[in-house]
């Protein structure tokens, strides 16, 4: 059943594959009852921004969803495909940019493109899924340190070295910008100083500080000064882009090999009108609205000293992502979040192995910039009371709550 589908009797339909129903908005419908949800990536807000779906509803009036037809590099090529790139490279600070059709399958394929036998991959131990999936397409030596921890990234970028120069290929560093889960910044200043000491080259997997980091929101490496020290720059449009699809950034060279080599994108459909013209314009707004931005920051900032007040343990986030660490068992972390949910209308999402490392749980939550302080004030109210309950030992049973 593996170590999530082992809950399956429990969880089905509530604790994972959850229904949200209504407009994307704070506040959804779950089994019937409104609920007050901190799961949505939706971190600008710009899911049900009126611009968003205006441009949205124009596109697919224009055009519907098929056009254009055929992959990019046969008879699904036009000119806002081409534009969209412009301005995603222009934004990041680099020559040459490519849209692709989803971000987790992009990632993968990336890796998979660039990476021949000889070469040698360095890592972090708590890198995404999309990446860990690419490198299992990998023939080649690869060496994982120890998150963030940079005595152990020199250590392995040392033993890399060591391997390349037997081998004869390059090495390529992975990391991500913000960790997904427990919301801390990648060390890219620290990575990025060592490359004085060793040759290789970085790809930043920045799906979660897109949007949200840096001064104009252009990512982690605008965030700590470095962009022109990241080699390739990736990110979705699923979290603060509210879309579908992603891109990938770097030199011109590098680009265009890409072009001409990832297999999901030469054998695959090219991204629907809708979203081009959609992603157009939620670009545009992340750039001419930095109010949106600032208001993200003081719901994440509300949220997050709230619950550091209450004595919730929430880790080493630097981000809008906001875990909520248990000491628990899984049955203990469920049933607090049956018990927030039912009785008190908060929706947030517990995470366990294999998303996240073995004996650890966790309750994310997600702040956007549609949330309010009403909305924090509520959310923290809720969990003071939960807390108390946890302290009691209120959810320390042996069985979840029956659905």
């Amino acid at each position: 059943m593996g170590p999530i589908g082992q809950w399956q009797q429990y969880s089905h339909g509530y604790f994972s594959f959850p229904k949200l129903e209504g407009e994307i908005k704070p506040r959804m419908i779950f089994r019937g009852k409104e609920v007050l949800t901190w799961s949505l990536n939706n971190y600008l807000g710009l899911a049900n921004h009126p611009e968003v779906r205006k441009a949205d509803a124009e596109a697919a009036a224009q055009f519907g969803m098929a056009y254009p037809m055929g992959a990019r590099m046969m008879s699904g090529q036009t000119r806002k495909h081409e534009e969209l790139e412009e301005k995603l490279a222009k934004f990041v600070g680099k020559e040459s940019a490519y849209v692709l059709n989803f971000g987790y399958q992009g990632m993968l394929s990336i890796i998979d493109t660039i990476l021949g036998r000889n070469d040698v991959v360095v890592y972090d131990s708590e890198a995404h899924a999309c990446i860990i999936d690419g490198l299992r397409l990998f023939p080649g030596k690869r060496f994982v340190y120890q998150h963030n921890d940079m005595e152990s990234c020199h250590k392995m970028l040392a033993m890399a070295t060591k391997t390349a120069e037997k081998t004869g290929g390059g090495i390529l560093l992975i990391t991500e910008g913000v960790f997904g889960m427990a919301g801390d910044l990648g060390n890219l200043k620290a990575i990025t100083d060592l490359k004085k000491e060793f040759k290789f080259r970085i790809l930043l997997d920045d799906a979660h500080g897109f949007g949200t980091m840096g001064k104009h929101g252009a990512g982690t490496p605008e965030h700590f000064g470095v962009m022109d020290k990241i080699d390739i720059y990736f990110s979705t449009f699923a979290k603060s882009m509210a879309g579908i699809g992603g891109f990938v950034a770097s030199d011109e060279q590098v680009i265009r090999f890409l072009m001409y080599n990832m297999r999901s994108q030469i054998f695959a459909k090219s991204l629907p009108m809708p979203m081009v013209y959609g992603a157009l314009k939620r670009l545009e707004l992340l750039q001419t609205h930095p109010e949106i931005k600032e208001n993200l920051w003081k719901i994440v900032n509300a949220l997050q000293s709230g619950l550091k007040e209450m004595g919730f343990n929430i880790g080493k986030t630097q981000s809008p992502v906001t875990p909520v660490y248990m000491t628990g068992g899984v049955p203990e972390a469920a049933n607090m979040v049956f018990d927030l949910r039912e009785n008190y209308g908060i929706f947030c999402s517990m995470v366990v192995y294999p998303v996240i490392p073995k004996g650890q749980i966790l309750l994310r939550l997600i702040p956007t910039a549609a949330h309010t302080l009403d909305d924090v004030k509520e959310t923290i109210k809720a969990f003071s009371i939960v807390h108390e309950k946890l302290l009691a030992g209120k959810y320390d049973k042996e069985k979840i709550a029956q659905i």
